[in-house]
């Protein structure tokens, strides 16, 4: 049985990694005084090389923890030996094994508005599903993942073109402001997850391909992840930012080029326009300046 959460926690552990988890690490930071807590040790992955040849350096909560002056380790155990009473996790990426919840109780902030999009990428699969709102969970813990007992949560709507990085950046706000409340009003008891859960799985090469057989609709919010790609003249092209429209004419095949507008194939007679592209091997740039220099030819087709 894991331990149990405390209501008023006074001595934090914090685990996290990627960006999102910084905002929440730096609330509770400038609120320790207020809220009589400290945040006495943060668990990041190791430093690595980001680049080729380039110096290992450390995961984006490794160094703002560092900047603040707090004890950096990687290794789980010394949250245990810290002096904690909770551990705070937020997008840690590895499974917290059960001996460790044993001794040390872990809430965690999960980006969606659980038992939806439980896994490792709930802010890309609610942009991929299309869901109009999503929202941030404070949960335990438990040993099956996301199952735990939800103690609060906020909901917000998805803006029809906020992209993903956009969207994290929103709730990773919200997160921390739920954090820091629920910390100050004591931890609730919360309650049990009701409803299917539906999972978030790693968003693969495959998830970003830009199939232009889908609607425009749903090619949009591929590109809003991030990293959408098809190719041209059989070379690798990103697509960035792009907006659904009506095609102009009628006719043209699923990923033929129409100015700077690609037909899909839903059937309905629309298309996307592309705002934003990367050529292979070159810099992201504005689609009027690829299109100068590419000089794409009429019926000119992505994606073969």
């Amino acid at each position: 049985m894991t331990a149990p959460v405390p209501t008023r926690p006074r001595r934090l552990a914090y685990l996290g990694n990627p960006a999102i988890a910084v905002a929440p690490l730096l609330a509770l930071h400038e609120a320790s005084d207020r809220l009589g807590t400290e945040v006495v040790v943060v668990v990041t992955a190791e430093d690595r090389r980001r680049i080729r040849r380039g110096q290992p350096t450390p995961p984006p909560v490794g160094a703002a923890a560092a900047d603040l002056g707090l004890p950096v380790v990687h290794d789980l155990d010394a949250a245990v030996d810290s002096g904690a009473d909770l551990g705070v996790v937020v997008a840690y990426g590895r499974i917290i094994p059960v001996s460790v919840l044993d001794l040390l109780p872990m809430l965690n902030l999960h980006f969606s508005l659980l038992p939806r999009w439980r896994g490792a990428a709930p802010v890309e699969r609610a942009l991929l599903a299309g869901d109009a709102e999503t929202g941030v969970c404070l949960m335990d813990v438990a040993e099956e993942l996301d199952t735990g007992v939800v103690r609060c949560r906020v909901a917000t709507p998805v803006g029809p073109d906020e992209s993903a990085d956009e969207l994290r950046k929103r709730l990773a706000g919200l997160g921390s402001t739920l954090l820091v409340d629920a910390l100050e009003a004591g931890i609730s008891e919360g309650e049990p997850q009701v409803g299917e859960p539906t999972w978030a799985h790693k968003i693969g090469r495959e998830d970003l391909r830009m199939d232009w057989s889908r609607s425009s609709d749903e090619l949009h919010r591929v590109v809003r992840v991030g990293g959408a790609h098809t190719t041209f003249q059989g070379e690798p092209f990103k697509v960035w930012q792009a907006t659904p429209c009506g095609l102009p004419g009628a006719g043209a095949v699923a990923g033929e080029l129409v100015g700077d507008v690609v037909a899909v194939g839903s059937g309905e007679g629309d298309g996307l326009r592309l705002v934003e592209v990367q050529p292979a091997n070159r810099a992201r740039m504005a689609f009027n300046a690829w299109a100068a220099g590419a000089r794409p030819t009429i019926g000119e087709v992505l994606g073969t």
